[in-house]
């Protein structure tokens, strides 16, 4: 069996947008919040990874 074979584990599902909170504890919602907190961190780096390569890009093209 070759190393590829194996198909990638979808991601599971913390939370989606708009959904219903009314029966979530204060616990899950502060799990929620903080996960979205650390996808939000995530996010933001893959931005900033992007804006440093356009920059140097631009800069060697100039």
């Amino acid at each position: 069996m070759a190393m590829f074979d194996e198909e990638p584990k979808p991601l599971a599902k913390v939370h989606e947008i708009g959904a219903d909170l009314t029966l979530l504890s204060a616990d899950e919602l502060g799990e929620r919040i903080a996960a979205l907190k650390r996808e939000i961190e995530r996010l933001e780096a893959e931005r900033q990874a992007k804006s440093a390569s356009r920059a140097a890009a631009e800069s060697f093209f100039r």
